[in-house]
């Protein structure tokens, strides 16, 4: 697989990004986030989404980021609006890469879990009716690790792509290599 984004479009757009053969190198902004209310009170919809449309489909990425402040992340998205999304990937706290899931549904829920700082990581998501099953590998393993099931409305067209977003730091590099939106029905 290669990086497959004809016709994908950017929610906030950064400022520094390129396609270098099979890969899409993305430089966040600084204050860029996805998150709705819980815990901290604030609203931010300002992340980077590159993405394509579909209903049912599976949604794959290889990457690896340059982690280096307080919340830095990348890896995958499903938006339906700023009200309705998930987003799954690395996230780097408190010093250490952590595999992360936040899901909102109106208001976003975190979840983490350690992992051994990897170099690579794929992340896999399945939209299945009202379901999406996410799972990941490290360093090149197969994405069969299940992170989370969460629900999502069924019947919705979505944007499902990478992600990447730098709440608290002042950007950082990632590098997709393997990147793919399969429609499915």
């Amino acid at each position: 697989m290669a990086v497959v984004i004809t016709g994908w479009t950017w929610l906030n757009e950064p400022t520094t990004w390129r396609r270098d053969g099979g890969t899409l190198i993305v430089t966040t902004d600084p204050d860029t986030d996805f998150w709705r209310t819980t815990h901290y009170g604030f609203v931010r919809d300002t992340g980077h989404l590159l993405g394509g449309q579909a209903r049912e489909f599976t949604l794959a990425a290889t990457f690896r980021g340059e982690y280096r402040d307080q919340y830095d992340q990348a890896g995958i998205a499903i938006r339906i609006d700023e009200h309705n999304w998930i987003k799954s990937g690395i996230e780097l706290v408190d010093g250490h890469q952590q595999i992360s899931a936040v899901v909102t549904r109106e208001f976003s829920d975190w979840s983490v879990a350690p992992v051994p700082d990897p170099t690579t990581v794929t992340i896999k998501a399945e939209r299945t009716g009202d379901a999406v099953t996410i799972s990941y590998g490290l360093d090149g393993a197969a994405p069969d690790t299940l992170l989370r099931v969460a629900y999502l409305e069924p019947g919705t067209t979505a944007r499902a792509g990478i992600m990447a977003a730098s709440p608290t730091g002042t950007g950082f590099t990632t590098t997709f290599t393997d990147v793919g939106l399969t429609p499915r029905g």
